[in-house]
């Protein structure tokens, strides 16, 4: 019964922040909306990541890899629709930048997840450097020179608030899909992977299979958010969506916010969108020296993250009473 209301607390409480999310736009400066566009990316990203990261245990270095491979070939697929209507372009868009990257998660998923640890994340970070480097080199792709995306916003619109508004409905999707996959058999499956593998094979979880389900599922929501990330840019070159420091965001999201949670990410992304863009705007250069202090001081002051560090200070309070 506690279990069910609190559910239902977090159910409310995500659909008020939900429809405040919405109307945000109504009230901020055109340069916040932008930063609420990023926000709301960067919590999607640090979500799809967490599928496989914090519920399987399996850090992914290579997360811009399919981010990369859905927006190039999503931006591909459209250009041979020149002629149809915008949002036409972007469906087909989507339906072939997600098909990719789950057709190129699968062929991975068998003899990279036989990797486990500090050599998985390495193997994906070759990964990420391997499809940039083709991206770059092979002319098909179009990534030296770029790739020219149409709005496809609403007429009438402003460009900045309909995509805040696309990439809220696509971090709203995110977190639902990873709300159901954790309270799933799948969610425990990978939860069990992750405390430890061996012994979760022994007791029957089909270990080689959720983990290929889940390394899918992750790069899918990755790709069909490269794609909105295009489109909101407008034009993109293989450095603009094959980037190093996403790869390393996606991971500082879940571990400032909280790993293996899925307010944790939201939380992670908020602040280090906030910090990096708004409090440190006009230190471009100091970005990644930030983000490595920032996680420094994570492992160290708070590894469970900001979730965890709560839950331990109500924990004391009640105790005390």
């Amino acid at each position: 019964m506690t279990r069910q209301r609190s559910e239902r607390t977090w159910i409310c409480l995500s659909l008020a922040a939900l429809v405040a999310a919405a109307l945000a736009p109504l009230v901020l400066a055109p340069f916040y909306v932008r930063v609420g566009q990023l926000v709301l990316y960067s919590a999607a990203l640090g979500l799809a990541w967490a599928i496989l990261g914090g519920f399987a245990g399996y850090w992914s270095f290579g997360q811009s890899a399919f981010i990369g491979i859905g927006a190039f070939v999503g931006g591909l697929a459209e250009a041979e629709l020149a002629t149809a209507p915008p949002a036409l372009q972007f469906l087909v868009g989507l339906a072939a930048g997600s098909a990719a990257c789950a057709v190129i998660a699968a062929l991975l998923a068998y003899p990279v997840l036989r990797l486990r640890g500090i050599y998985f994340a390495i193997a994906m970070l070759g990964v990420a450097h391997v499809f940039a480097e083709l991206n770059n080199n092979i002319d098909i792709f179009q990534g030296s020179l770029g790739l020219t995306f149409p709005n496809i916003g609403i007429a009438g619109l402003d460009p900045h608030v309909f995509y805040y508004e696309l990439f809220l409905v696509a971090a709203a999707a995110t977190l639902l899909a990873a709300w159901l996959i954790r309270r799933s058999r799948f969610g425990y499956g990978l939860l069990s992977i992750r405390e430890d593998e061996d012994t979760a094979r022994m007791l029957g979880v089909p270990t080689e299979h959720y983990k290929a389900a889940a390394f899918v599922v992750s790069a899918v929501i990755a790709g069909v958010l490269g794609l909105i990330y295009a489109h909101s840019l407008g034009y993109i070159t293989t450095g603009s969506v094959y980037r190093d420091d996403t790869n390393l965001n996606a991971i500082v999201y879940s571990l400032l916010g909280g790993m293996g949670t899925l307010i944790g990410p939201i939380i992670g992304a908020a602040i280090l969108v906030v910090l990096t863009h708004v409090v440190l705007g006009d230190f471009l250069d100091f970005h990644m020296f930030a983000t490595g202090l920032l996680l420094v001081l994570l492992v160290l002051l708070a590894p469970s993250g900001l979730v965890g560090l709560a839950r331990k200070l109500v924990g004391r309070k009640k105790v005390r009473r």
